[in-house]
């Protein structure tokens, strides 16, 4: 069965607290969502605020290829006629080939927040949806609240949807506004109202109770053909259904057809892009695209995934563009290490015995490599015979010093070996950290041009055992970059400072021992 795909991310999505969208945001999300097949964009409210206005202004610029723009509004005002409410009007002006238009289904918010009439109600539906079709729209009609108002009154609730599909509406869908069903309720709700609708039925859940995604497969079970949701469940409150999960639970583990296997290898890649020009955190562990999704951590787990990968894993991450990902700790077994020193092309030469052992060594001690693979594999690299440390760090002095009416003056004192020579430097940073590392580049820069493109871009510290206080052990976790390469280096020690060196001379050792390698 081929069920429709209609994503309001640029409308209910930006209902959520913290989330803001520009009109130039909102285009760009919607060529990615055309791009990757949906067939529904709900562009926003026209009437409702001039962002909106002015994205469907520039909307009719976009040539998409393949999804339908909606623009979305609420049926007329009481007693005004549909011809003359300017916020149907305003949906019409907006000139998409679709329309969504929400109507109430539960007589609590007809008598109690429109304040009207049940019979009044069922004419403000039938002329909205006659008025846009008149226009010649495609009508989605949501059926706002419909599952609390079919459990109060499932005669009244019925009549509404009755009165939509009675005046044309293409699509009726039934919403859970408030996020508050079961599945269980969903389904045998959806299947009632299947069997007394001909109009084609979509499912617009929330997810207050954790179970939008849920209740959207219950209702694609029970006969709903189009599911209305946002891209990582963004939206008001606790979200809207996400459509990067169910998007591959319809389709690969329920077998019906939403986008062609090659667009729902780029799945992963669209809820990252979303999440970027949303400003918006991806989650690590998010179902399906996060960069945990398909990790690995504990030694019995790598073992059998490293022969039967479906043995810990319930799609292949590749179908949905995600990867493999197996992690070092103190859990690893000799596969963890085997496995991921492989992925970053390294030998273990087969001591996966002994690097285990150290590694579990120094977790105890408070270092965490799940967190610094980077210092994972300079662990595996160090422990090759051949290797050879492109420098060797004999001494290091902070000066901190502060004079009446002046500022922190910061300064760092480094001797360095490298084949051989000494090389004693000294330079001023904004603090320890930033003067360190001006002073271990200045050594080595002559020696190693190509630390002028490695960038330190984030630099994290925490307390260990907090009830030393000021005694406290500390680790110090260090991200830098080179181009496209990303990398994490980890220090640990009583003193954040020698905790910081530690972390730069990691970061600073293993991209040279990289460099060393590609040039052979």
């Amino acid at each position: 069965m081929n069920v429709a795909l209609f994503d309001t991310t640029l409308r209910d999505g930006t209902q959520m607290e913290g989330l803001s969208l520009s009109v130039e945001d909102k285009l760009k999300i919607a060529r990615l969502l055309d791009g990757f097949g949906i067939h529904y964009v709900e562009g926003g409210w026209p009437a409702s605020n001039p962002k909106d206005s002015e994205f469907f202004r520039q909307a009719r610029n976009l040539g998409l290829r393949h999804a339908k723009l909606t623009a979305f509004g609420s049926t007329r005002k009481t007693k005004t006629r549909a011809a003359d409410d300017a916020n149907l009007k305003a949906l019409v002006e907006a000139e998409t080939p679709a329309v969504s238009i929400f109507g109430k289904s539960w007589l609590l918010h007809v008598t109690h927040v429109l304040g009207t009439t049940p019979e009044e109600n069922l004419a403000m539906i039938a002329d909205s949806v006659a008025f846009l079709k008149s226009h010649k729209r495609e009508v989605i009609y949501d059926a706002e609240h419909f599952f609390d108002g079919y459990r109060a009154d499932p005669h009244y609730a019925v009549a509404t949807l009755h009165a939509a599909a009675d005046a044309g509406a293409d699509w009726i869908a039934l919403c859970d506004t408030n996020g508050g069903s079961l599945p269980s309720w969903v389904k045998d709700v959806v299947t009632n109202v299947r069997a007394e609708l001909a109009t084609p039925l979509g499912i617009h859940p929330h997810n207050d109770g954790e179970l939008a995604v849920a209740n959207a497969l219950a209702a694609v079970e029970a006969g709903c053909t189009q599911v209305q949701g946002t891209i990582n469940g963004y939206g008001e409150r606790c979200g809207n259904a996400n459509l990067v999960a169910i998007i591959p639970a319809l389709q690969l583990k329920m077998g019906h057809t939403c986008v062609s296997e090659e667009k729902l290898a780029h799945l992963t890649e669209l809820s990252r892009s979303v999440s970027e020009i949303a400003n918006m955190r991806p989650e690590p562990h998010a179902a399906y695209v996060g960069q945990s999704a398909f990790a690995h951590k504990g030694g019995v787990h790598v073992s059998a995934v490293e022969k039967v990968a479906a043995s810990y894993e319930h799609i292949p991450p590749e179908q949905i563009g995600n990867r493999r990902h197996v992690v070092v700790s103190e859990l690893a077994g000799r596969g963890n290490v085997r496995v991921r020193a492989a992925e970053l092309g390294i030998d273990t030469r087969g001591d996966e015995k002994m690097l285990v052992a150290r590694i579990k060594e120094l977790e105890n001690e408070g270092f965490q490599f799940e967190a610094a693979e980077g210092s994972f594999e300079l662990l595996v690299r160090r422990n090759d015979p051949a290797y050879v440390p492109p420098f060797d760090i004999q001494d290091v002095v902070i000066l901190s010093e502060r004079r009446r009416g002046h500022d922190t003056f910061i300064e760092a004192t480094v001797k360095v070996r490298v084949d051989g020579e000494v090389c004693h430097v000294v330079a001023e940073g904004d603090g320890p950290v930033h003067a360190l590392d001006r002073a271990m580049r200045k050594a080595l820069a002559g020696r190693f041009p190509s630390l002028a493109d490695v960038h330190l871009t984030d630099y994290k510290v925490r307390i260990l055992d907090p009830e030393r206080a000021t005694a406290a052990r500390t680790r110090v976790l260090l991200e830098a970059t080179y181009g496209e390469e990303q990398w994490t280096t980890i220090g640990v020690a009583d003193n954040v400072i020698e905790a910081s060196s530690m972390a730069l001379a990691d970061s600073v050792e293993l991209h040279l021992a990289r460099q060393r390698e590609k040039k052979g």
